[in-house]
């Protein structure tokens, strides 16, 4: 069934319908006629800038990779720099639904025309809270933040695209059925936009490839894409029978669709980013004023070069960075180019000038600037009662102790390429993976982009500090991938090694987390793959010979070849073990108490040569 939108929309929503297997149909809302005043104005005849006048500004809140934190993050997780009006940086708190809905309706306030769009990785690998129960929680808490489109992200593919059509069209988890007795998952009442995903056997999108936002006359169209490379960050059982496009070619072709079906002005939701010079969420990417995007380096440059010049501006995702910036099209023009960090931590303002003549957005009116969701602000009531209801049915898996830590370890919010949370985790990975029965595991691998958080030391609940619940554990590793046990060949290994700063990897380096007793050197004066010095690669102090093998314990996204390393598919012999999650929680029940908790890791097994500025 198709998703019902809310009845407090104003907008009448236009949907392109896609073909394939979650297509939705078209949404309207109820909203008054403006009749012959409509007429008038859309002539040209109105008042001002804010309502009916020619000229017609149009606010775009925008946030991307909220990835199902509804609650506050924790840690370095829930925490930006911002710029002081000193020139010196601070760091705040921020995130958290309860927050973020009161900070979109106080900036929605004394706007006539105000869309709410997302670039992807609204779900998947997301906090228990919402990941326990395949993430309903944080579609119905995106209907009540009225959100109006997103494009789909990587993560959208976590579970496959069946359960991604489930998540737009709603319906009951076919395994886990419903979880609230009496109660059927309605689904998103926002259409979910994925243009260049096609299923393989019919060419056709999965899901709808643009919609048409319109209310009096005034119509923008949206055009979501996720990264062409989806296939090499999810799993492939999650990306099975799809196949990704192009991002540019694909928003070029649906730019000329919208542009003969009267639609002038073009918003492209691109679930792909950069990396801005600076970490501050209110860096100027554009200081010296000419709009030439050298603040910013990474895939979504080339992206935005090379977009047709009729799209206005592009919102983007994935790099879990903010920036605000404008990027020359490709006729020079400067053009806005947006993210909003990453876990609700932030939104985008952008207003669009729309000439109702032209029925364009006139470029040079645009302007945008990123806020941060602080939690200074009243909580937004129904959101509290949203997290308490999924709370309650979640606490009694949630709250379970699973072992003690002495201070923060940190993982995600660790700025070195070898992490303490890393290294931690590939240790809990190697001893649960080394028994004979278990599969002989001598070493151990852990891909950094499957470390979701940090272990924190404070409470985060009535556990008490030091504690770490199952709820924390589920958000460091909120994937459970199977283990895996391979025969990996040591010249492979070295190979993998290698390919952390090679491959698809040369210009964003993916360095993985090592078991005990596996050390080398990181030599990041040199380039490509010379930076993994030769000679240095040990397993507990003997050199790695490439012609004999070794068992080695990884997660299955990583046996896959999953983040750029084909060299770790090449294993044999496999052995499936527990999930990575029960590893963890098994070695942190096993190594720690209240009276002797887990120590921070010395992260010590990486030797970096000339390692990045923090």
């Amino acid at each position: 069934m198709a998703a019902t939108p809310r009845k407090n929309k104003t907008a009448r929503r236009i949907l392109a319908v896609g073909a394939g297997i979650a297509t939705v149909g078209a949404l309207v809302a109820t909203m008054p006629s403006a009749g012959a005043a409509g007429d008038q104005f859309a002539a040209g005849q109105g008042t001002n800038g804010k309502g009916w006048g020619r000229m017609v500004d149009v606010q775009l809140l925008s946030f991307n990779d909220l990835h199902g934190n509804l609650e506050p993050p924790a840690g370095s997780s829930g925490q930006v720099v911002r710029t002081k009006p000193d020139g010196t940086t601070e760091k705040v708190d921020a995130g958290g639904v309860e927050y973020m809905a009161t900070h979109l309706r106080q900036a929605r306030q004394g706007n006539r025309y105000s869309i709410t769009a997302a670039a992807g990785d609204m779900i998947g690998a997301s906090p228990l809270l919402s990941g326990l129960f395949h993430d309903e929680p944080t579609i119905e808490a995106l209907n009540e933040l009225d959100l109006d489109v997103t494009s789909v992200g990587n993560h959208e593919f976590d579970e496959g695209a069946r359960e991604l059509a489930r998540m737009q069209n709603g319906g009951c988890h076919p395994t886990a059925g419903c979880f609230v007795e009496g109660k059927t998952f309605q689904g998103a009442d926002f259409p979910y936009l994925a243009a260049n995903v096609t299923d393989e056997k019919t060419g056709k999108p999965i899901l709808d490839p643009y919609y048409v936002w319109e209310k009096d006359g005034v119509k923008i169209g949206f055009i979501g894409v996720t990264l062409e490379g989806t296939p090499n960050v999810v799993t492939a059982e999650g990306v099975k029978g799809l196949k990704f496009g192009d991002e540019v070619e694909t928003i070029n072709k649906y730019t000329k669709i919208l542009e003969r079906k009267g639609v002038k002005s073009i918003v492209a939701l691109v679930h792909e980013g950069g990396m801005p010079a600076s970490s501050a969420v209110d860096y100027n990417c554009d200081g010296d004023g000419d709009g030439d995007g050298e603040g910013v380096s990474g895939a979504i440059v080339d992206i935005a070069k090379n977009v047709s010049p009729q799209v206005d501006a592009l919102v983007t995702g994935h790099t879990h960075q903010a920036y605000v910036c404008s990027i020359p099209d490709p006729t020079g023009k400067p053009r806005l180019v947006t993210s909003a960090s990453s876990f609700g931590k932030v939104y985008t303002d952008t207003t669009l000038t729309y000439d109702r003549a032209t029925k364009d957005i006139v470029r040079t009116a645009v302007a945008s600037a990123n806020h941060v969701v602080t939690r200074d602000v009243p909580k937004a009531e129904d959101m509290t009662k949203l997290i308490e209801d999924w709370r309650t049915l979640a606490a009694p898996v949630a709250n379970r102790p699973q072992g003690f830590i002495a201070a923060d370890i940190n993982g995600r919010g660790s700025t070195a390429y070898e992490k303490p949370l890393g290294d931690l985790i590939a240790d809990a990975q190697l001893e649960g993976l080394a028994p004979a029965d278990k599969g002989g595991a001598q070493l151990a691998l852990m891909n950094p982009g499957g470390i979701r958080s940090d272990l924190v030391y404070k409470a985060s609940g009535a556990e008490g500090d030091g504690v770490v619940t199952y709820g924390e554990a589920f958000t460091v590793q909120p994937f459970t991938n199977m283990m895996n046990v391979v025969d990996l060949s040591g010249a492979n290994l070295i190979t993998a090694l290698k390919q952390q700063v090679s491959g698809s990897n040369l210009n964003s380096i993916k360095i993985l987390q090592v078991s005990k007793g596996l050390t080398y050197t990181l030599d990041m004066t040199k380039t490509g793959a010379d930076r993994v010095v030769d000679g240095t690669i040990k397993l507990n102090g003997e050199a790695i010979d490439p012609a004999k093998t070794y068992r080695v314990a990884m997660n299955e996204f990583l046996a896959g070849g999953g983040d750029g390393f084909g060299a770790l598919a090449t294993g044999t012999n496999k052995l499936v073990g527990a999930s990575d999650l029960d590893v963890f929680n098994a070695y942190l029940a096993a190594h720690s108490s209240a009276a002797a908790p887990l120590q921070v890791p010395a992260a010590d097994r990486i030797t970096v040569v000339n390692p990045p500025k923090p």
